[in-house]
């Protein structure tokens, strides 16, 4: 079972990898892997490795680029050399998941998980396919500051509200179960696009960047708050 769980992590990781991580990003095929240099997804997009997931850092985990796949990994992630058809068959720094497939060779495998957790799901693979994803801000208790990131409802796992920090992150910081929440509008001021979910003595304040998205994502919260889980049942209630 170990050895099927692995197999199936690294066939996803492969197809997400192959596939593009952004609408405008032009897909690689996988008989072009080598054959073809990727598009390299920006550095600013990701705040850890997409590999083992672990955050960077200036200094002990800096970024660095699969150049099979476009990836941005740590440094332990490719720590690999593989030849590369698009660049004279030259060995190239790549990720583990494409040296194990341009080479053949197998790698010890000391620090793959098991089992698929919850918040361990890909943003760009989310937002692909989910019900409303945009950037928001999460403001602290005072509603003077807070964290800007990646916010989605995805269609698998509608009832619930994924944070990441970036819109390329491979793993969510946090979630937000949307069940039985009230969704709260706030009058707009300074400028700023204000609602809540509220529930007992938990509340949550978001800010948009428009009125128009912060009116998309109050009726997908309140969807999902009350249990809709798609658009036919919104109707026949």
């Amino acid at each position: 079972q170990d050895a099927i769980d692995r197999k199936e992590k690294r066939s996803e990781t492969f197809k997400t990898a192959v596939h593009g991580l952004e609408t405008d990003t032009p897909t690689l095929k996988t008989e072009e892997l080598g054959r073809r240099a990727p598009q390299w997804v920006r550095d600013n997009l990701v705040t850890m490795c997409m590999r083992c997931k672990e955050p960077f850092n200036a200094i002990t985990r800096r970024r660095h680029h699969c150049r099979a796949c476009g990836y941005v990994v740590c440094a332990r992630c490719s720590d690999y050399k593989a030849e590369l058809q698009y660049d004279g068959n030259r060995p190239n720094r790549v990720c583990q998941e494409c040296y194990i497939f341009l080479t053949g060779h197998t790698v010890l495998e000391d620090r793959e998980g098991k089992h698929k957790g919850i918040l361990e799901k890909g943003a760009a693979e989310v937002s692909s396919r989910s019900l409303l994803c945009s950037s928001l801000q999460l403001l602290d208790k005072n509603g003077k500051g807070g964290t800007r990131g990646w916010f989605v409802i995805p269609q698998d796992d509608p009832l619930v509200l994924y944070i990441y920090a970036a819109p390329q992150d491979v793993r969510a910081h946090t979630s937000i179960p949307l069940l039985g929440y009230q969704v709260r509008d706030m009058p707009q001021s300074e400028s700023r696009h204000l609602f809540q979910l509220a529930q007992s003595r938990q509340v949550f304040t978001f800010m948009a960047d428009t009125e128009e998205l912060k009116q998309r994502w109050m009726k997908a919260m309140a969807r999902s708050a009350a249990g809709i889980t798609h658009p036919e049942e919104e109707e026949e209630d």
